[in-house]
């Protein structure tokens, strides 16, 4: 118990400087102690700062990162749900091949893939573009072996027998059985592949030179020269997207384990 305490309050004390550093001033975030509660007026002074930034580029960081999060995950959604039901139920060769080679493809350092992404992008002439994020962020093996081990666990294959003899082919029992009841996975998936692809810095940050396309994780980088609690409060307002996405994955997972159980 004093262990898991301990470990809490060693990574709540930054989270909690985070947030009360835009309440102060940069000479007050200095002399003041680390978790006192500055003034709300600063907050918004801190927020003038980091919007006017570069004739306010941050909303442009913001926005390029909704676009690049969302797009790719969009992607793997349509291609990884199908792929781990494949891998599941189907019957063809090389699938344990293919599970093998998603295992390995999952268990890879990110930044081991740049440099053979970064060529691959530059023979297809796709540097610089917003491609050159979206396609990359939308390979997610992990997503798949994630819907692999549900569908293998989850769904029993008598369930897709009995639609097979009321008539379904292979897709017609995908569809009417499959995807209802992989409402929590698609959930997870969503989470997952969101929040890598927010948060996501190395790739963007080899590929892109035009600074109008930056994702706000880049762009972050900049606004270093910026006050420590414009910095901070830029911080918060970049990890923010992905805290909501938390909440509304966490909902449809619970819909999901329960209106996927129960409908049709």
């Amino acid at each position: 118990m004093m262990v898991l305490l301990a470990f809490g309050v060693f990574f709540v004390v930054p989270l909690a400087w985070l947030v009360l550093a835009p309440t102060k001033t940069g000479t007050e975030l200095l002399a003041r102690s680390p978790f006192a509660i500055g003034g709300f007026h600063n907050v918004w002074a801190a927020w003038r700062q980091v919007d006017a930034f570069s004739n306010h580029i941050f909303r442009r960081w913001v926005e390029n990162s909704l676009l690049y999060a969302l797009s790719a995950t969009a992607i793997t959604l349509v291609t990884v749900i199908p792929a781990g039901y494949g891998l599941a139920f189907g019957t063809f060769p090389g699938r344990k091949l293919i599970l093998k080679l998603t295992l390995v493809a999952m268990l890879m350092p990110a930044a081991a893939l740049v440099l053979p992404i970064f060529l691959e992008l530059n023979a297809m002439r796709l540097i610089g573009s917003v491609f050159s994020i979206i396609l990359p962020f939308a390979f997610f093996p992990f997503g798949t072996y994630l819907a692999y081990i549900y569908y293998t666990t989850a769904l029993p294959p008598a369930l897709l027998d009995a639609g097979r003899v009321d008539g379904c082919g292979e897709w017609a029992a995908f569809r009417r059985i499959g995807i209802p009841l992989a409402k929590p996975i698609i959930a997870l998936v969503f989470f997952f592949s969101f929040a890598a692809d927010w948060n996501n810095f190395f790739l963007p940050f080899v590929v892109l030179s035009d600074e109008r396309k930056f994702p706000v994780q880049v762009g972050l980088s900049d606004l270093f020269r910026s006050s420590q609690p414009a910095v901070a409060l830029a911080t918060m307002v970049a990890a923010f997207p992905v805290a909501v996405v938390f909440v509304v994955s966490q909902r449809s997972l619970v819909r999901g384990l329960v209106g996927g159980a129960t409908k049709e």
